[in-house]
């Protein structure tokens, strides 16, 4: 990744990052469906008129199909999985768990697009399952009240990013960003307005509430979704997809900071294990013979 797209790299990891703890605040009170779904109606708010000021209207028009049903699978089913599982495990823990997307990516390639890896790439894909399995052994349990479908929770969003991923670079490739996710909010906000209205909670929820929500919609989904888009199309989808390796940095802190989290040490070292199988996996880590 060129040094021009470091900026956006990072703050796109800062904005996700935070989108464990607002996604935290608002399910708490909203419950998961109805917090997935404002969120993507409210950025499809935030986002439609940017568009259409843009002059990428036509553009997503022409590929309307595609655009809204990637954004079913990029957007509403992950946030309404990571929205219910924020409720039963930690911030930092799932946004770890996040930090698997891009072997998911790597292994949807060469399973669908056949870009089949290399030695290298094989074994980061090895070291970075196996980093998961340690951590889900640690923490996943399906006693009653235990984490253990949250877990499963969060690594199936991972696997539906990892498949979004690899639709926009087959089916999307040339759409200008602003569009793609603008159309990919809008299909979520289709899929989740019924169940948002079924699931709306019976006591009103407070302004912190709400400021959690408006946060989560216009910072981490309508501004993070242009940059996401930004980066797949100028950086390719593997590469795009490692900024989940920075964005624990940022929801461990701001768990620790505001929710008062603790991350083991177990929960580190299975992170730097899948960090650095994905590294491996998606050539970012290149091991010279």
């Amino acid at each position: 990744m060129s040094a021009a797209w470091v900026l956006e790299f990072v703050l796109l990891a800062a904005l996700w990052g935070a989108s464990f703890l607002f996604m935290r605040l608002g399910a708490s009170e909203f419950g998961p469906l109805a917090t997935a779904g404002l969120r993507v109606i409210l950025a499809t708010v935030f986002l439609w008129p940017i568009m259409v000021s843009r002059g990428q209207w036509p553009a997503l028009k022409a590929q309307w199909r595609a655009i809204l049903l990637i954004g079913v699978v990029n957007s509403a089913i992950p946030f309404a999985l990571y929205a219910w599982a924020v409720l039963s495990i930690n911030t930092g823990l799932a946004a770890i768990l996040n930090a698997t997307t891009p072997l998911c990516g790597a292994l949807l390639a060469w399973l669908w697009l056949g870009e089949r890896p290399g030695r290298m790439k094989a074994l980061g894909l090895a070291i970075g399952f196996t980093g998961v399995v340690l951590l889900a052994l640690d923490k996943a349990s399906f006693k009653p009240g235990g984490s253990g479908f949250a877990v499963l929770a969060c690594l199936a969003a991972t696997f539906c990013y990892g498949w979004a991923a690899n639709l926009t670079r087959r089916y999307l490739s040339g759409v200008p960003a602003l569009a793609n996710a603008t159309g990919s909010q809008l299909g979520s906000a289709l899929v989740l307005a019924l169940p948002t209205a079924l699931s709306w909670p019976s006591q009103a929820p407070s302004l912190q509430a709400w400021a959690a929500i408006a946060a989560i919609a216009v910072f981490c989904t309508g501004i993070a979704y242009i940059l996401y888009f930004r980066l797949i199309l100028h950086a390719g989808p593997a590469r795009a997809m490692t900024v989940t390796f920075v964005t624990p940095l940022f929801a461990v802190a701001y768990g620790g900071l505001f929710l008062g989290e603790q991350i083991t040490p177990w929960m580190v070292l299975c992170g730097v294990v899948i960090v650095c199988g994905t590294a491996l996996s998606t050539g970012l880590i290149q091991i010279k013979k």
